[in-house]
């Protein structure tokens, strides 16, 4: 005799027996089965149609579920829809005083039974620091795309970010266990994916310069998903920033390039700038010659960290030559604490077609160095295509008020500002009349006044009558300032 068992997700009991048959029915838009024969129908919620049912169950997170799921029989049929069950985020934390083994059985079960309606995966780890946490977050999450495997889902996103497998606490077998499962689930179950985030999963090995065998076979399962079991389908979004270690010098390994050259649908790449080489470029530019029409990479996205390598020289005219079979390409660059004006000169190549650049430069007079540079001399080499810009400056020895102004003067293009830096409050207002007078393009512009002052009072008035002063801003202009104790 056959025995049901009954399992519980998110809150919800299912059965064994049952959980097809009731997840299986017809999930139209259109339909409005099943209200007139509620015996509990009564008027207001409860006679409302299962389209907008549906539509206001999708705001409720699992608790809130759970006591819509015991309203009535209406609502509870309208619960098991597939539509609100597409998908799913994950948050698994890797310290032992946060640990919950029903979130963990509750992310495996939730892949048994509902993984065959799963769209859309984002799980986020707080990395362990104990073997301990890093054995119960391999179980789980190897628990979990194992099932997604099994059950074959037809996820077109997925996202898994801050694995840090460099961490000591994860050892080799965890490592390597996590990695084979995740390669399967790849090769299996992964041939309608669209877009792919693993950020910060931090492969690597302990000898410098050695590759990642998991890392590489990864992204080589990768290309495998593509091409096979449902060819018209493409990995279109890449996120790889943080993939491979920051000790490993990624530029000199050609495996990586190769692997890139066969995802012939990417429109959206990030990567980490250890990556970037001239044979990453031309991989990049001939697998735009031989995609599909219209699959041409649109957005490049790199990152550039103090504490990742990004001391390799990469050449202008292969940046020319990407950028000439990618019309539309537009570069965005994120530079962290990168504060050296060689290395940012060999970066910011005048051949890079950059519409965005953000940095983070927190130095100080001992550092021996000044954005002056690079505020003169190599931003405005894109003042015909820079559209955001981004500073987060320490500048509390240095005066940089004039060398802003005349780089926002510059940029033609310019859509969006964030400085935050040590400026004059007479800045703000100086800033302001730029874009009523010259920049009716610039429409987005954040300012955080440091200061190193803990009562920051006098100059918060300052700034209130530069404002108040100003002219009626036009509807458009999104114009905010701020005076902010730098700490």
């Amino acid at each position: 005799m056959h025995r049901e068992e009954s399992t519980q997700v998110g809150g919800f009991d299912f059965k064994d027996s049952s959980i097809e048959g009731e997840m299986g029915e017809d999930d139209s838009d259109l339909s409005d089965e099943g209200c007139e024969s509620c015996s509990e129908r009564v008027d207001g919620w409860a006679s409302l149609p299962d389209v907008c049912l549906r539509h206001v169950f999708t705001f409720l997170p699992d608790h809130d579920r759970r006591s819509a799921d015991m309203v009535c029989h209406h609502w509870h049929n309208v619960m098991r829809s597939p539509s609100l069950w597409r998908y799913r985020f994950f948050h698994f934390n890797g310290r032992l005083s946060k640990f919950r083994q029903s979130e963990y059985c509750s992310a495996v079960t939730y892949a048994r039974y509902l993984g065959p309606y799963l769209e859309r995966l984002d799980v986020c780890v707080c990395p362990p620091r104990r073997s301990l946490a890093a054995q119960r977050l391999e179980q789980t999450i190897s628990g979990l795309f194992s099932e997604l495997t099994r059950v074959r889902a037809p996820l077109r996103s997925l996202s898994i970010v801050r694995l840090e497998l460099n961490r000591s606490a994860w050892t080799l077998r965890l490592r390597n266990s996590l990695a084979n499962c995740l390669i399967d689930f790849l090769r299996r179950g992964a041939s309608r994916l669209t877009s792919v985030c693993m950020n910060g999963m931090r492969n690597g090995m302990q000898q410098v310069n050695i590759m990642s065998t998991k890392g590489l076979e990864l992204l080589s399962a990768l290309s495998h998903s593509q091409s096979h079991l449902y060819p018209r389908c493409y990995i279109s979004s890449l996120d790889l920033v943080g993939f491979f270690s920051g000790s490993l010098h990624v530029y000199q390994d050609s495996s990586v390039p190769s692997v890139l050259c066969h995802l012939q649908g990417l429109t959206n790449l990030s990567l980490s700038y250890s990556c970037l080489s001239d044979e990453l470029l031309m991989a990049l530019r001939q697998s735009r010659n031989s995609s599909r029409d219209g699959d041409r990479l649109q957005t490049f996205s790199l990152h550039c960290s103090s504490n990742e390598s990004h001391r390799q020289v990469v050449c202008g005219n292969s940046w020319a030559a990407l950028a000439s079979t990618c019309p539309d390409l537009t570069v965005k660059l994120t530079v962290d604490q990168v504060i050296n004006t060689d290395r940012l000169a060999r970066i910011l190549q005048r051949e890079i077609p950059l519409t965005e650049y953000s940095m983070t430069a927190f130095y100080s007079p001992d550092d021996d160095w000044s954005p002056v540079p690079l505020l003169c001399n190599l931003l405005p080499q894109y003042r015909r295509s820079l559209q955001f810009l981004t500073l987060d400056l320490s500048n509390c020895n240095e005066s940089l008020d004039e060398e802003l102004l005349e780089l926002v003067q510059v940029c033609e293009r310019l859509e969006q500002l964030r400085i935050w830096a040590f400026l004059e409050i007479r800045t703000v207002g100086r800033l302001l009349h730029i874009r009523l007078t010259q920049r009716t393009l610039l429409n987005k512009i954040r300012v955080r006044v440091y200061s190193v002052n803990d009562n920051t009072e006098e100059q918060e008035d300052q700034l209130g009558e530069i404002l108040s002063s100003s002219p009626q801003l036009p509807p458009e202009l999104e114009f905010f300032a701020i005076v902010y104790p730098f700490v």
